[in-house]
């Protein structure tokens, strides 16, 4: 089996270029067609609604943003995006609705290999994990070293 078309699912921290080359030639390989997503979680959810301030400017201007940095991404690698969104929400959910509404076969996702209790707390890949209607890939990531030397 090959793949038809794939989801690359980018946090856009400094590992999405990662992802994004793994998944790029995996679509390569397969001939396949690939659509880039970023979901942005609503400021409501963060800020648990009690803020008596309009957030919708600052949620536009993080859209934005998103945009501009799915399109420096895809400038970035010599292969054709078929699409790029921007999605608010869950990640998990709305990755598995976009691979739904898109006929995705593949989510691709980065794994930062999350040990102790971040593992506890879960992670974005694992819940892509469960509850998706297609194969999920999940790219482990080499973080920057952050440690002194």
């Amino acid at each position: 089996m090959t793949y038809k078309h794939l989801i690359v699912g980018l946090d856009l921290s400094e590992e999405s270029p990662q992802v994004l080359e793994r998944a790029t030639a995996l679509a390569t390989a397969c001939n396949a067609k690939l659509s880039l997503a970023h979901v942005i979680e609503p400021l409501t959810f963060a800020y648990g609604g009690d803020m008596p301030v309009d957030l919708s400017e600052v949620q536009e201007q993080l859209q934005l943003k998103a945009e501009q940095e799915l399109q420096r991404l895809s400038h970035k690698i010599d292969y054709r995006i078929e699409a790029e969104h921007v999605l608010v929400g869950q990640p998990a959910t709305e990755l598995h609705h976009l691979a739904g509404q898109i006929g995705a076969d593949l989510i691709v996702v980065g794994s930062h290999g999350r040990k102790g209790f971040a593992l506890l707390l879960g992670s974005t890949s694992n819940s892509v994990l469960h509850g998706a209607g297609c194969d999920v890939l999940a790219v482990r990531v080499n973080e920057p070293d952050t440690r002194e030397t």
